[in-house]
């Protein structure tokens, strides 16, 4: 897991000790006398006011960025912390009287809000980022939201259960999990699923009753890292990588699976609209180049499984090489030409 996913995890880990040791807290104190109330009081404030932080920092876990760009989706937890200060002399969102008695406040609904706002927001952030980048855990992380969001409801309608902080810790945990296992999927330059994702997909193919698969590779890429340098070459890679990653919709999975060598994996074997999504990604490229003639063409090729024969994945994988070769000769007369760096 990266340094900025780490730390926030570690926010997390600590911000969830802290509130299960303050609901301790009130526990504890709500059997004492009056005496307890002020410990009573310190506990719950500690509590109410961290609660709905905990799901913006599961928020931070997922998207590193997004709190530091939209800085109105703090405001809801920012509210409900000062209702929560307010609240040992208002009464907002709880009160502990002087028999040190604890009851509901009169804007206790709106903890309840700001932190169902909250969980909204990181299953809505989690679904758009899975969305935009064709990442198949948003279903894995929504359910996991809905584990905590189970647990929080049986708390709130019986308060004698304790089952919220029960469902984030063991929640908590299984993100860490499935986050470092779904980081290690992952190239570092282009931010594809990488090889090994790659062929833990075409094992789980063999159940499949529909699916196709293309191969690209960047034309002449040796020849760009030759005379433009590694950092160009970089470059290349990220943008070529950007353009195949949002010329696909979500029913399609793209890998990085070599140097310059790049797969997808799309579930169904719609041949119409798999071309327009090839023709597209020609498009994005050939748009771009206007502005950077140093940029290179992809070629590709592609295989289509419609379940009519038993699977033959390195069969299928031939026909979309001896396919993709094929296309690269028909671009030979438009390939890219190493000539003067200043071009570039």
């Amino acid at each position: 897991m990266g340094a900025r996913r780490s730390r926030a995890f570690s926010y997390g880990i600590i911000f969830t000790i802290v509130v299960i040791l303050s609901e301790f807290g009130t526990i504890l104190a709500s059997e004492g006398s009056a005496e307890f109330r002020t410990f009573n009081v310190f506990c719950n404030v500690v509590g109410f006011a961290i609660t709905p932080t905990i799901t913006m920092v599961l928020i931070a876990i997922f998207d590193t960025k997004i709190l530091r760009t939209k800085k109105v989706l703090l405001l809801p937890t920012i509210l409900n912390t000062i209702a929560v200060l307010l609240s040992p002399w208002l009464g907002l969102i709880f009160y502990v009287d002087a028999n040190n008695h604890y009851q509901r406040g009169i804007f206790f609904f709106f903890f309840v809000s700001v932190y169902i706002i909250n969980i909204i927001l990181f299953v809505g952030i989690i679904w758009y980022t899975g969305q935009k980048n064709l990442y198949t855990i948003k279903w894995k992380i929504a359910s996991l939201s809905l584990f905590i969001v189970v647990g929080s409801c049986i708390q709130l309608l019986v308060p004698s259960v304790y089952s919220s902080w029960h469902c984030v810790t063991l929640s908590l945990l299984l993100l860490y999990i499935l986050l470092s296992e779904f980081e290690g999927s992952f190239d570092a330059l282009t931010e594809l699923y990488n090889r090994a994702a790659f062929e833990k997909a075409t094992k789980r193919l063999k159940g499949k009753k529909m699916f196709s698969v293309v191969v690209m590779d960047i034309n002449n890429f040796k020849e760009i890292n030759d005379t433009y340098g590694h950092d160009y070459g970089d470059t290349v890679l990220k943008e070529v990588s950007a353009i195949i990653r949002d010329s696909f919709d979500n029913n399609c999975n793209c890998y990085r699976t070599g140097g310059d060598e790049f797969c997808v994996i799309r579930r169904d074997a719609n041949q119409e609209k798999l071309e327009r999504q090839l023709k597209h990604m020609t498009n994005s490229l050939t748009k771009i180049r206007e502005s950077d003639r140093c940029l290179p063409t992809v070629a590709y090729g592609y295989s289509v499984f419609n379940g009519n024969e038993p699977l033959d994945f390195q069969k299928m994988m031939k026909k979309a090489d001896e396919q993709m070769y094929y296309h690269k000769k028909l671009q030979k007369k438009n390939n890219f030409e190493p000539d003067n760096k200043q071009d570039c």
